[in-house]
This record gives C-alpha cells, sequence and structure tokens, in this order.
C-alpha cells in the first residue's frame, strides 16, 4: 500500500484539492501530454491552475470557483480540438450550472 501512495503522490498533485483527473482518456490518445502539448499546463483561471505536475488535473490554489473550473475544462476543450482535433470528454460529473443557488 505505501508503494502505491508514494507511486500516486509523484505522479498526481495530491498537494492540492482537486476533483481529480478530469477527462477520459480518448482511444488512441494521452489526455496530460495533450494538455502539456498545447501549452495549458500551468494555466490559470481564477482559483484553478491546470497542474505542473500533471496536465490532466485541475487543482484549486485556494479559491477557485465553479465557474473558474468550467471555464478551465472548456478552454481545454477547445484548444485540444483546434490542436488536434480530439473531443475531451468530461470524467467528472457536473452537478448544476455556475450561478444557480444551492
Amino acid at each position: 500500500m505505501d508503494e502505491l501512495n508514494a507511486r500516486r503522490a509523484a505522479k498526481q498533485p495530491l498537494e492540492y484539492p482537486s476533483c481529480g483527473s478530469v477527462f477520459k482518456r480518448p482511444k488512441g490518445h494521452f489526455v496530460g501530454p495533450m494538455i502539456q502539448k498545447a501549452g495549458l499546463q500551468g494555466h490559470i483561471i481564477g482559483g484553478a491552475q491546470v497542474s505542473k505536475k500533471h496536465a490532466g488535473f485541475i487543482i484549486n490554489l485556494g479559491d477557485a470557483t465553479a465557474t473558474d473550473y468550467l471555464d478551465m475544462i472548456h478552454l481545454i476543450q477547445k484548444t485540444v480540438k483546434a490542436k488536434f482535433d480530439v473531443d475531451l470528454e468530461t470524467e467528472v460529473r457536473i452537478i448544476g450550472e455556475p450561478g444557480q443557488p444551492k
């Protein structure tokens, strides 16, 4: 178990809150490297950042809102589609819409 946790810690941004892996793996592609090659690794919108450790994760720098996350997801999808002609489907489940009352 310790070995598994060490491997996860080496590859995933566990030091920041996140919702985990954001996108499903499209057939024949790896999401992280595509996001890196699209120039978005480290990109920040509000309090949300594409992880510098693993580009398949969007981390919360401390004050990210749902809108920050959704804007980042849409930017990544749009950029990857334009650069690689690959549609990224979210692995996370989006509940509600930005601005809706709780």
